[in-house]
């Protein structure tokens, strides 16, 4: 009787935590905790990118951002390029040679982070080689990747960081408002992508200053190292051609 009490009670605690925890999808991940409210005053990417594109737009509409349209993506449907992908890989995997013996931490202690273009190639680019640096990409080159530079430096031994814009690049043609609409347009039906106004796509109007306050932006951040050589740079897609801008 005793027992049969006792899961009675821990079934009822049970369903009265549930009642009152906001479900899972509610949770921001990676959030602090108020233990650690002291590191919230850490630089915030979001709010200083948005208070850049607020007194840069200002002055500049969409439509002279770029001297390019929106791009067309064309067809959604996938073309299966993943068939393609085992013959090419025996090939390499055969002249594979002693790759497989290279050490995890990058030879070169160097992060690079760039963007996700499909014509940008790092390694011939910049001489480099398997091995030689973690190559960290999305979208415009953002300095907003945070996460991954973290695990760079502080697990991996990185000590320098160098940061890639382009020019050409995509971010340039359109805003986040702009996005967001192409996202919710693309089934209006649907309220589950209504999420996508959560998202600040970090679109920007001009190359070089927003490199450079990339570069600032890591340099300012307590998170980042203290004494890591941090540079910025622009590739030219129409040249192969790279600059160094701070």
């Amino acid at each position: 009787m005793l027992v049969h009490l006792a899961r009675t009670i821990v079934s009822q605690r049970i369903a009265l935590l549930q009642n009152r925890l906001p479900p899972l999808a509610s949770y921001e991940p990676f959030r602090l905790c108020s233990t650690h409210s002291h590191l919230h005053s850490a630089p915030n990417r979001k709010s200083a990118v948005s208070s850049r594109q607020h007194s840069s737009l200002a002055s500049t509409s969409p439509e002279h951002r770029s001297h390019k349209p929106i791009p067309n993506p064309g067809s959604p449907m996938s073309q299966s390029v993943w068939k393609e992908f085992i013959e090419p890989n025996k090939q390499y995997a055969a002249n594979f040679g002693s790759k497989g013996e290279l050490p995890l931490p990058p030879g070169r202690k160097l992060a690079i982070i760039t963007c996700m273009d499909a014509r940008i190639n790092v390694y011939a680019e910049l001489g480099i080689k398997e091995g030689d640096a973690h190559i960290i990409r999305n979208a415009g080159g953002s300095a907003d990747a945070l996460r991954s530079v973290i695990i760079s430096q502080r697990l991996l031994g990185t000590r320098e960081i160098a940061i890639f814009h382009h020019t050409g690049c995509g971010m340039l043609t359109f805003t986040t408002d702009q996005l967001r609409k192409i996202v919710k347009d693309s089934d209006p039906t649907n309220p589950a992508l209504k999420v996508v106004d959560e998202i600040d796509f970090l679109d920007f109007p001009e190359i070089e200053q927003s490199l450079k306050e990339d570069v600032k932006f890591l340099k300012e951040n307590p998170l980042v190292l203290p004494g890591t050589e941090i540079t910025g740079w622009v590739y030219e897609v129409e040249t192969g051609q790279i600059k160094h801008i701070a």
